[in-house]
């Protein structure tokens, strides 16, 4: 089991990624933003060469490219070419890296233009998100590199039910568990209430039902009382919260994990000061460190704590 996180929350800078990783201890960073031309599928030549060389003086390694690719801004209509495109030029740049784990989605959730709502099963072009799954998961595997995919606003994180209609129809397709996403995720698998409102997922029901695929796991919480709005691809009215002190039942579900051996990755991904996809919030620097700090060091609490009841109960 090993330490990990979105380290372009403590900054943009690889520096002070590098910085903040160092400064909990760790050795590995999930990589999403480099504070260069783009992220590892999309920046220029030069500027991996500059990443490439920070990362092998630092001793720091990134254990996985949290990619864009088939994410939530992804349009499962648009040409499949632009999908490939970032999983080629990804690939070589991964085995330079020595990274082993990419982050993949199953492309956005289709909604009525006018109501907003989530449309049918029948309406989200399944077939087609599966036959272009089997093919970015057969080209990473290829080169040596395990795609995970997430549960966040795309076709697999409408429900539990939905992530394992990709896992059985996609052959070896992985999953990374985000403890925090169900709380602010509409539950899919069934109808609206009598109200017509549709209720939200829960996180220990999810992990439940899915925990035999989960390689991975990245660590958010939250509550509140989110709302999805016209227009929107992610709700509002959420809070993002350290570790434990939310509804995304952490604490449970990594003692299960670790009671069942699990011996892959935590990845940190806070929120709380900045929120990757909302580019309209912004933070002083010195709190965006400290905050990762902070939860790093609270979830490593989260961890130990779990150990010591596993260790007790033995």
């Amino acid at each position: 089991m090993y330490f990990t996180g979105f380290a372009d929350e403590a900054g943009a800078a690889i520096d002070t990624q590098i910085k903040a990783t160092k400064a909990l201890g760790w050795s590995n960073i999930e990589l999403r933003g480099t504070g260069l031309s783009g992220d590892l599928a999309t920046m220029s030549d030069s500027d991996f060469d500059i990443l490439l060389a920070k990362f092998a003086d630092s001793g720091v390694r990134v254990n996985c490219f949290g990619s864009a690719i088939a994410n939530w801004g992804k349009d499962i209509k648009a040409p499949f070419d632009e999908t490939l495109k970032d999983v080629e030029s990804s690939i070589p740049r991964m085995r330079k890296l020595g990274t082993k784990l990419v982050r993949i989605m199953s492309y956005a959730i289709r909604r009525d233009p006018v109501s907003w709502r989530v449309l049918p099963d029948g309406e989200q072009f399944f077939d087609e998100r599966v036959r272009r799954l089997k093919e970015i998961v057969r080209r990473f595997l290829d080169a040596g590199i395990t795609p995970v995919h997430e549960n966040c606003m795309n076709y697999g994180g409408l429900s539990w039910k939905h992530t394992l209609q990709l896992v059985e129809a996609v052959p070896d397709l992985k999953l990374v568990f985000d403890t925090g996403n169900l709380p602010f995720s509409e539950e899919m698998s069934g109808k609206p209430g009598a109200d017509g409102r549709v209720p939200i997922q829960d996180s220990w029901d999810f992990y439940s039902r899915v925990k035999e695929h989960v390689i991975y796991v990245h660590i958010k919480d939250v509550r509140g009382n989110p709302e999805m709005k016209k227009g929107a691809v992610f709700p509002s009215g959420q809070e993002f919260t350290f570790p434990g002190e939310g509804l995304g039942s952490v604490p449970r579900i990594v003692e299960d994990l670790l009671r069942r051996g699990y011996d892959g990755g935590f990845s940190m991904e806070p929120h709380m000061q900045i929120v990757f996809h909302d580019q309209n919030q912004s933070a002083k620097d010195e709190a965006r460190f400290q905050n990762y700090i902070e939860y790093g060091r609270r979830f490593m609490k989260i961890v130990e704590d779990a150990r010591k009841k596993i260790a007790e109960k033995r």
